[in-house]
């Protein structure tokens, strides 16, 4: 279970978005504070797995929380949240140690990939000695342990869960054809048929895209079958 320290002090949203991660599967265990100086407190003596803070507060902000948290802690993966964030602010939060940002408004299902993301991304699967790599055409590397798109040039996109579960399954049948209801089955806890196959055609529209500067890799949909990754 993930240790989840949520700094917010809108306490309507802090409810929600608490709300939403602790109902998911595999579960989180939150501890909330209304402003940095209370989440200081916090992790200072629960040390959490991971910290999502928003950045505007009373007392103490964001910036100042986490400027005092990297004194000493280089680990603990940071996101941040908020409705307004200029690229000055991206600098500044990256300058300080923020490893992500996420744009309010936001579901908890949205939170809650980033926040997987982000933790496959800095820690890794410790536990194993090699990390699985997959070549994709002539610019891509996908670390499926990091969840990471690499391109040649050392550009990498991190991949929601979702989006780098996809693309491992077809990493792993590249060159065949991999039926839709197997996708569907493997990647969608749902009876919801409708539903997951929109999402699924949304994921690969979003593999299309990130996948598209390399001419000689190919996401095809075969008509009726399913989806096969070429290149």
């Amino acid at each position: 279970m993930t240790r989840l320290l949520l700094v917010e002090d809108d306490a309507n949203l802090c409810y929600i978005i608490r709300g939403g991660l602790e109902d998911m599967i595999g579960g989180y265990e939150i501890q909330t504070a209304a402003d940095g100086e209370e989440g200081l407190r916090i992790w200072k003596t629960w040390k959490p797995d991971v910290i999502v803070s928003d950045i505007e507060m009373p007392v103490m902000d964001g910036y100042e929380m986490v400027r005092r948290i990297r004194e000493t802690d280089e680990r603990t993966p940071i996101l941040f949240t908020s409705g307004r964030v200029s690229p000055k602010d991206v600098v500044k939060g990256y300058e300080l140690g923020v490893n992500n940002y996420i744009k309010k408004p936001f579901l908890p299902e949205e939170l809650h990939a980033h926040v997987t993301a982000l933790l496959r991304l800095t820690q890794g699967r410790q536990a194993e000695a090699h990390e699985t790599l997959f070549p994709i055409g002539r610019l891509y590397t996908f670390n499926a342990d990091r969840s990471t798109l690499l391109k040649a040039d050392g550009e990498a996109e991190t991949l929601t869960v979702r989006e780098a579960d996809l693309l491992r399954l077809l990493c792993e049948n590249k060159g065949r054809v991999v039926r839709r209801e197997v996708i569907l089955s493997h990647l969608w806890n749902t009876e919801d048929d409708y539903f997951a196959s929109r999402s699924l055609d949304v994921f690969v529209s979003r593999l299309r895209k990130l996948l598209a500067a390399d001419e000689s890799v190919q996401l095809k949909t075969v008509k009726g079958v399913g989806l096969q990754l070429v290149g």
